[in-house]
Parts: C-alpha cells; sequence; structure tokens
C-alpha cells in the first residue's frame, strides 16, 4: 500500500468517527445542557469536516494534531454519567489523560475529572431567561444569531423581542431577511419564517416579537408576556446610567450595553472582570471590541512579566458610522469615504482598560486607523515590561495561556505563517495572537492581535448576558486560576 493510500485510509477512518461522534454531542446538548467543546471551541451542529478541522487546528496550539480517535472515547465516557448542564472540553481530558500517570482507565479518569458536573453536584436545567434587543445593526443581528443557536443548548438564554423604530413598508420583512443573509458572515442556520399580522419573527422555532418604539419610556415589556428580561442596547444612543435607566421598563430587571459605558457605569470584559459585577448591578456595558481584544492578553502579560506602560494601535475595519462617499460627518476624518481611505482617529480604548483591569498600575494610550476592510481588525500592543524576556518564552508562555487557561475563550493563538484578517471572520475569541508576528527585545514586547470586531465582540457580550442572568454552566475539566 502506498502512502496516498494510507493517508485516503486514515482518512476515512476519522471520518466515519466523526460522523459517529455528530448524534453522541447533540443528545448530550439537547437533553443534558451539555456542550462539547474541544480546546474551548463548541463542537456542536458542526460538520463532519468541521470536527476534524476543529481537531487538526489543535496542532497550533498544542504543537501535534489531536485525533478523533482519542478524543471518541472521552465522548463515549461522557455518555455514560449522569451529567447536568455543562461545558466539557474534549481536548482537555486529553491531554490531562495523557499527563495523568496513575493507570485509570478512560471512563474512570472522566468521571472524575467532569465529577463537578455529576450526580448530586450537578446543576437543574434552569427555566430559559427572556432576553430583549434594543436596536437590530450589526451586532443586534449578530447577538441574535447566537442566542438563536444557543436557545436549545442549555445556556438559558431566550430571545423574546427585538424593539426598532418603525422603517414603513414591509419593515420586518426587510429586518428578517438582513438576519437570514449577511454579506459578512453568510447565511443563517437554518429557518426564518415572518409573520406580519402578529409582527414575529419565528428563527429555528424561536419566536421573536419585533416592537416599534422610538423611545423606551413607551414600552411596557409585560404586555408581550416577557419578565425580568435582560435588555441588551445595542444602538450606543445611551451609554451613561441616567440614559440607559430609562429602558428599566416593566418587565426588564437589567440592561447591558454593548457600547464604551460612561460615568460609574462599569465596563464589563468577560474572562477579566465579569466576576466582579455586584448580583443587584442592574446596568453595565461590555466595553468595546477593542477593549475586549487587548485586556485578555494585557492582563497575561502583566501576570507573568508585569507591565510598565504600553500603546496599543488599532487597525480596524471601517463601520457604518463613517460615509461611503466623502460628506459631512460631525466627528473629524469620518465624513471621509470610508472605502476608499485610511482614516486616522481615536479609540477609548486605551481609556477604558482601567474600568477593566483597576490594578494595572501601567500607563495605556492608544490610537486608531480605519481602513477598507469590512470586518476584522488588529490592535498592535507595545509593551514594555517589568523583565526581560525571550521571544521564545513569550511566545510559549502565551500558547498556553490560549489552551489551558481561564481566558482561553478570550485568547485564540495562531502560528500560520500566511494568515491576513479574513481568515479571521467568524472568530468566537475576543483576539488571536499572530505569533509570527511577535516581537520581543529584552523589556519590549510587541503582540499583535487579530480580532472579528463584529463576531468574536457579540460572543464576549453574550457571555456577560449568560453571567449576569445566572445562566452560564462551569466548564469541566476545572482550570487552575
Amino acid at each position: 500500500m502506498t502512502v496516498n493510500d494510507d493517508s485516503f485510509t486514515n482518512w476515512k477512518i476519522r471520518e466515519e468517527i466523526a460522523e459517529s461522534m455528530i448524534p453522541l454531542i447533540g443528545k448530550l446538548h439537547r437533553e443534558r445542557d451539555v456542550t462539547v467543546l474541544l480546546h474551548s471551541r463548541s463542537l456542536v451542529n458542526k460538520s463532519v469536516v468541521s470536527i476534524l478541522k476543529t481537531h487538526r487546528f489543535a496542532r497550533q496550539i498544542a504543537g501535534a494534531e489531536l485525533s478523533v480517535t482519542e478524543t471518541m472515547p472521552f465522548l463515549e465516557a461522557l455518555t455514560a454519567l449522569d451529567l447536568g448542564p455543562s461545558q466539557i472540553d474534549l481536548g482537555m481530558l486529553a491531554t490531562m489523560y495523557k499527563a495523568d500517570e496513575r493507570g485509570l482507565s478512560v471512563a474512570e479518569f472522566t468521571a472524575e475529572a467532569v465529577a463537578g458536573a455529576t450526580g448530586a453536584n450537578k446543576i437543574e436545567r434552569r427555566e430559559p431567561r427572556d432576553v430583549v434587543l434594543y436596536g437590530f445593526g450589526r451586532i443586534g443581528r449578530l447577538v441574535a444569531r447566537l442566542l438563536i443557536e444557543k436557545a436549545g443548548s442549555g445556556n438559558g438564554l431566550r430571545l423574546r423581542a427585538i424593539v426598532v423604530r418603525g422603517g414603513g413598508a414591509q419593515d420586518i420583512v426587510k429586518r428578517a431577511s438582513l438576519l437570514r443573509r449577511d454579506s459578512i458572515h453568510g447565511q443563517f442556520q437554518g429557518t426564518i419564517t415572518v409573520d406580519e399580522d402578529t409582527s414575529t419573527i419565528v428563527a429555528n422555532g424561536n419566536a421573536i416579537k419585533v416592537i416599534y418604539a422610538d423611545d423606551p419610556a413607551h414600552v411596557d415589556y409585560t404586555e408581550y408576556g416577557i419578565r425580568d428580561a435582560i435588555l441588551i442596547d445595542n444602538t450606543g444612543k445611551w451609554r451613561d446610567r441616567e440614559g440607559l435607566s430609562k429602558h428599566l421598563r416593566p418587565g426588564i430587571e437589567k440592561v447591558v450595553l454593548t457600547a464604551p459605558g460612561k460615568g460609574d457605569v462599569p465596563n464589563i470584559v468577560h474572562g477579566v472582570n465579569h466576576d466582579t459585577v455586584k448580583p443587584d448591578e442592574q446596568i453595565l456595558s461590555c466595553a468595546s471590541c477593542t477593549t475586549n481584544a487587548i485586556v485578555p492578553p494585557l492582563k497575561a502579560m502583566d501576570d507573568e512579566y508585569g507591565v510598565l506602560r504600553g500603546h496599543v494601535e488599532t487597525v480596524h475595519s471601517f463601520t457604518n458610522d463613517q460615509n461611503l462617499l466623502d460628506n459631512y460627518h460631525k466627528s473629524e476624518r469620518r465624513g471621509r469615504s470610508a472605502p476608499l481611505n485610511m482614516v486616522i482617529t481615536e479609540t477609548g480604548a486605551a481609556s477604558a482598560v482601567a474600568k477593566a483591569l483597576p490594578d494595572l498600575k501601567a500607563k495605556i494610550s492608544g490610537s486608531s486607523i480605519r481602513v477598507p476592510v469590512p470586518d476584522v481588525s488588529i490592535a498592535i500592543l507595545n509593551l514594555q515590561l517589568a523583565r526581560e524576556a525571550t521571544r521564545e518564552e513569550v511566545h510559549d508562555y502565551l500558547r498556553e495561556v490560549s489552551l489551558t487557561s481561564p481566558l482561553k475563550r478570550q485568547i485564540d493563538f495562531i502560528t500560520a505563517p500566511d494568515a491576513v484578517s479574513s481568515d479571521f471572520i467568524g472568530s468566537r475569541h475576543a483576539s488571536i495572537v499572530d505569533a509570527g508576528a511577535l516581537k520581543v527585545d529584552g523589556d519590549n514586547a510587541i503582540l499583535y492581535l487579530w480580532y472579528d470586531n463584529e463576531f468574536g465582540y457579540s460572543c464576549q457580550v453574550v457571555r456577560v448576558v449568560q453571567h449576569v442572568s445566572g445562566v452560564e454552566y462551569p466548564t469541566f475539566p476545572a482550570m487552575a486560576v
């Protein structure tokens, strides 16, 4: 048999195993609210090829490809356990099992590693928490996709309504069409129908009421059967506590802003300071996409090396805030054509660091350039460290952070030598460390951090909403803090 024959036979074997994984993953997800991950990447609703590619990607961060032949026994072991709602990482199970020297079987090791999600320790399934989207633009529609995707997964969030200003004839049909098709993120994964008579969008069985209002004060959400909901404001129109408090209407318990908050509004970056949210806090912000991209790696670097000062330069995709063609704009430069120019502008991400990382004493400055791409940005984080380091040391440290640390859902890591911005469309991480571009010289480190400023940020928003809803399920095996 030739090498080519061996490779093809191996592929067919792995393909067959991946096919057999799909119903097991689906059953755990649907019946027990268990989300199966592989190095923090969900395997739920993934195709055979996607499952195999996710296993192969482990080579980028762990140094070796992870085979489905290695992870399948752990998945089978999970199906035999009395599991409660949780997230379970097959990649971590396989990695930790290899390092374990006690001679346990896969079943024994798995039962021990996920004991916190079984038997008397398991969390009982909760009733879904109502969510309302106020505004239905770029972030609003992506958050809607994520909420619909997770509706049956045990994350406990149920999108009940969206609030928009009336747009005239066939408004709801047009909004549903924008949810169904996206020029950047592709087709909606599922089915969408519209009931114009009841002003309802039904997406994958989720009935979403479309409420038309020009002012938060005009809406009583209890009239639509909505109770104790979390409202996500995607408009950015109100950013301080006084303005956002207008949303605290009958039926709404908490308000989450998808823009940097002003004044005493807490700016929350999931993975970094989400555990500081007080249970009685009704208003909070998810900061900006750039803040979410730079704060997790900044925390990681400060924890290990100490950071004395830093500067972040973001090369950012253009947004709807800019003009397609030259026209009047209240801000400097943003009136010039977005798809035709690089546009120097400001970023509030550097100043927002202090809210998310109050213990960081380093001064962080920042600036930004908008460039003619529709999505995915890069932050160049230039740091003066408290001690000297080598490039190899920082490289290996950040790879390990992306693989095993509590920040692994926020920080990704890539070694591909020809990676470009479009490769990161749809990334669910807050930022991705580009290993090939990393520069370290003594006490100076320069990190190049890619981020999908639309989808990656939307994932962070949903994580914050899950946390404040009390429906953020624990991940096993548990990571050391």
